[in-house]
């Protein structure tokens, strides 16, 4: 089988499903031919016209007319956000689309200071997702998800595959003097317990409360520090911290590369998740393959992701999120049971896994389109 991935522009989240799925392919397919493709990059951050102008020509225009050009048994479009691609190849049937997450749908913000233009892309996001009504098949990377693209997108659930997300060999326990030496490195003192969120800050990643939770620990005496990885913390956010008074509790370390982000993982103590909602939840799976207890949401795709291995609370309740944190600490049995179930439960996470379940999509979608030429020849004769 021939079988064409169609990355998106580069994006951290999405190089990660990328790589993980042709990976995984040709470990479990390795007869297959994978073609890996991906568009030219443009910085998404500048407001140069003729620059935003090339961007839009190449995703829209220039990388699904490449796309449409090429031979293949398969067209697999990693993301929904490129799923206008399908309507380049509605007419021969061969595109499966995955969908992340409709965030958009319920968070009309969600674009709002990471792109130059958000009613523009917003547009252009409404016109790409509808896409996937016309694709072979979509796989979904959670069951939330895949309710929310019926119900959204009216696509019937027998035209949508549940198959997760999973976790980089390479995200696992370091040993004990490696990881007080990364404490030391990024200036985490030994009995300081360390709290970590990893990701964005749009309100859906629910930071306000986070950093509700992080005053009401203030006021019990716990020696701790917070720690941001990724998107740094907004004007208004920074100034809630002033306004707390919490700012030395508080550390923004910036947007790692992976190795830096599994240092940071096994330095940290616990991550703080309480995300609003999500599509899957990538950094609690990350988290628990390094050993890292998780506190998370109750609500969206967090518990199918968390299982039992993570402390699930309601995620807008700060004095929830803070008695979490208290008890993980108070409790030393407990915050051994959370690792060893969290490492448990990374290992369910697997790109063979999930690339066998996306192999047998490909197989089924191009015995079906087969099945139907046959019918189609049949009823000429």
């Amino acid at each position: 089988m021939r079988v064409v991935i169609a990355r998106t522009m580069q994006e951290f989240s999405m190089n990660v499903y990328a790589d993980g799925i042709i990976s995984g392919l040709r470990s479990v397919r390795p007869n297959w031919e994978i073609i890996d493709l991906a568009p030219q990059h443009f910085n998404r951050s500048s407001s140069n016209f003729v620059l935003r102008f090339r961007k839009y020509y190449e995703r829209f225009f220039n990388f699904p007319r490449l796309i449409k050009q090429q031979k293949a048994d398969i067209f697999h479009i990693i993301d929904p956000s490129e799923a206008h691609i399908v309507y380049w190849l509605k007419k021969e049937s061969k595109s499966v689309v995955t969908c992340h997450d409709l965030i958009n749908f319920y968070y009309n913000n969600n674009l709002q200071g990471s792109v130059q233009l958000p009613f523009v892309s917003k547009a252009a996001w409404l016109h790409a997702v509808k896409g996937m009504r016309y694709a072979k098949h979509v796989i979904s990377v959670s069951s939330v998800t895949a309710k929310d693209t019926t119900k959204i997108l009216d696509i019937p659930p027998e035209k949508i595959s549940v198959i997760p997300n999973a976790v980089d060999s390479r995200f696992q326990p370091l040993p004990k003097v490696e990881i007080t030496a990364l404490r030391q490195k990024y200036g985490i003192a030994p009995e300081t317990i360390c709290l970590l969120n990893v990701g964005s800050n749009h309100p859906r990643k629910n930071i306000y409360t986070i950093l509700e939770a992080i005053y009401r620990l203030t006021k019990s005496g716990l020696n701790f520090q917070f720690v941001k990885v990724g998107a740094d913390f907004t004007t208004e956010q920074k100034r809630y911290i002033q306004e707390r008074g919490i700012s030395s509790y508080i550390k923004y370390i910036g947007k790692p590369e992976k190795q830096s982000l599994l240092e940071i993982y096994n330095a940290a103590d616990i991550l703080i998740a309480p995300s609003l909602h999500e599509g899957f939840g990538m950094t609690i799976l990350e988290a628990m393959a390094c050993g890292t207890p998780v506190i998370t949401s109750n609500t969206s795709a967090l518990p199918e992701v968390a299982g039992d291995a993570g402390v699930l609370v309601n995620p807008e309740d700060s004095q929830a999120i803070s008695d979490a944190v208290f008890k993980l600490h108070a409790d030393p049995n407990y915050y051994q049971e959370l690792i060893q179930k969290g490492l448990e439960r990374a290992k369910l996470f697997t790109w063979e896994k999930s690339a066998e379940k996306i192999a047998q999509v490909y197989e089924t979608a191009l015995a079906n389109q087969e099945l139907q030429h046959q019918i189609k020849v049949s009823a000429y004769k």
